[in-house]
């Protein structure tokens, strides 16, 4: 099989229910994005990034492509047939106690910090922009268009990378530049 198809060689590409699309087109733009967000999970784990926080990004890209399943999926065809295809109210639910164990580890916050520190720390940050605008994309195509559950994940998920960000540097020993 070959990496090339040619069929978007006329900048279309095909939705998974064979729908014919403009590569411009705002569906495969969000999903693009979510692409871009997973790509720059997969460079946090290459900047050596601690083995407790790197297991959990990999889960988080494995549900990334789920995610961008689901948004390739306009008439959600494959969400039923293929259940690795789906995040859930539990995947939700693990972001969110996996924030609460990781800020036991960190002082509270008092002011805004500014995104940096370590590598793998400012990566993150990167990575939690990245997020929220994979969000931003995936609101804007309107409340029909996606399962409400999405934009959820993708919520928690901004905050968790947050967190994520902050823990790298805290176990790094960098400290925290206040706004």
């Amino acid at each position: 099989m070959r990496i090339y198809t040619k069929t978007g060689d006329a900048g279309d590409t095909s939705l998974f229910d064979n729908t014919r699309v403009s590569k411009s087109d705002s569906r495969v733009d969000a999903y693009g994005e979510v692409d871009e967000l997973n790509a720059n999970l997969g460079t946090v784990c290459a900047s050596g990034v601690d083995a407790d926080l790197a297991t959990q990004i990999e889960k988080i890209q494995r549900e990334l492509f789920a995610v961008g399943a689901r948004l390739a999926d306009p008439r959600s065809r494959i969400a039923e047939r293929v259940t690795k295809a789906a995040v859930s109210e539990a995947d939700i639910k693990r972001l969110e106690e996996l924030i609460d164990a990781l800020e036991t580890e960190l002082p509270p916050l008092r002011r805004f910090i500014l995104p940096g520190g370590s590598s793998s720390g400012a990566l993150l940050h990167q990575a939690r922009t990245v997020c929220r605008r994979v969000e931003r994309r995936v609101v804007a195509l309107g409340a029909d268009a996606v399962d409400p559950i999405v934009v959820v994940y993708l919520n928690r998920l901004s905050d968790l990378l947050f967190v994520m960000a902050r823990v790298a540097n805290y176990r790094a020993g960098m400290s925290e530049i206040e706004w």
